[in-house]
């Protein structure tokens, strides 16, 4: 094959052309630190490279879920620790007004500690963590108590017709009695118990006459009145994803601790103390109720520890996560620094070496063959 003067220029203009070529591409490498820079210069490292930033994306998502739940549970927590203090403080003042020496105006000043101790339990029951109630299930923009129909004075019933009397209910020593259809204010338990008010006077006049238990006389100090809606009743669980498919619930069930028959029981154990006629052994049954209490209070508080101490191991796990999708996607994105470092100069060296020879190849003209 005949080869020409200009053939061998033209070799050695497109060989320069590529040397120029790869030493911007190792210069662009060492400047950006990046293997690539356009998906068109390595497809598959284009594409491991989006799975990868995208499970790191992912990790660093359910890291910031994480500590969502951790601030919730945290409140959680700490919220129903203050409730346990204030339900001992209940307890200590129970025990000390169930001795008959106590007199009437001893008790009462117990009572109405008692009944500051009830109003910090339901402004602990309406804690707010980023302006979200903890204590509400999914309904996290309405208070789960309100504080104005936790005790109803039972008078009102007395003109109520059968659509409003269904809207309240009794609660007598824990257990809640809810409306018998009609337009007698009789309500009944889940067990089959009725409690039945009878009124006095006429119209807005009227007053709580008696009350009868399945038949027997029971004092106006032995029962609270509330609205239905009083307590939250929202049991649906605040879900927050930490892992793919793994699910925590972050929030406490609000019925195992701040119950309509915990408040009521409060309230109960309020009047009785403010009530002449009761005594020391009547006070000493309510000790055992506010231990009841305590014990949910506390087995609540356990089952978001458990929950606490699984966030935990799932913050730890995802943390090894994190640092080895950034490694795996340092590997495949990152530039081995050293490495374009002494290709560059072994390019560079080449690429000197190219000039020479061109430079020799294609000075050569027809007046340097005719000489």
């Amino acid at each position: 094959m005949r080869v020409t003067q200009s053939m061998l220029a033209d070799n050695s203009l497109n060989h320069l052309s590529k040397s120029f070529e790869k030493m911007g591409e190792l210069q662009n490498q060492l400047s950006t630190g990046k293997k690539i820079t356009r998906a068109s210069q390595d497809p598959v490292i284009a594409m491991s490279g989006i799975r990868y930033r995208t499970e790191a994306d992912e990790v660093q998502q359910f890291q910031r879920n994480a500590g969502e739940v951790n601030n919730w549970m945290n409140s959680t927590d700490s919220a129903l620790d203050k409730s346990t203090e204030a339900m001992q403080r209940i307890k200590e003042l129970t025990t000390q007004a169930a001795n008959d020496s106590y007199e009437e105006g001893q008790r009462g000043n117990i009572a109405e500690e008692v009944s500051q101790l009830t109003d910090h339990i339901t402004d602990v029951a309406n804690t707010q963590m980023n302006g979200k109630y903890i204590f509400n299930g999914t309904d996290t923009t309405n208070a789960p108590v309100d504080e104005e129909s936790i005790d109803i004075n039972p008078d009102n019933l007395s003109d109520m017709d059968e659509a409003a009397l269904s809207e309240h209910q009794v609660t007598k020593d824990g257990k809640s009695y809810a409306h018998v259809a009609g337009e007698d204010a009789v309500f009944e338990s889940s067990d089959g118990e009725q409690i039945e008010l009878q009124f006095s006077g006429t119209g807005e006049d009227d007053t709580l006459d008696s009350a009868t238990l399945n038949g027997d006389e029971i004092g106006r100090s032995d029962f609270t009145v509330s609205r239905n809606d009083a307590v939250s009743t929202n049991q649906d669980d605040v879900e927050v994803e930490l892992m793919k498919g793994v699910n925590i619930k972050a929030n406490s069930t609000p019925q195992n601790t701040f119950s309509n028959e915990l408040f009521g029981d409060l309230k109960q154990l309020e009047q009785k103390l403010r009530d002449p006629e009761t005594g020391g052994d009547e006070l000493s049954g309510y000790i055992e109720t506010v231990d009841s209490h305590i014990d949910n209070i506390v087995n609540e508080r356990a089952e978001v520890g458990a929950r606490m101490n699984r966030v935990e191991m799932i913050e730890s796990r995802m943390s090894e996560q994190e640092v080895t999708a950034e490694k795996i996607m340092s590997e495949n994105e990152d530039a081995d620094m050293e490495k374009v470092i002494t290709e560059l100069m072994s390019q560079e060296n080449v690429h000197q070496a190219a000039l020479s020879a061109s430079s020799r190849i294609i000075q050569p003209s027809l007046m340097d063959f005719l000489r």
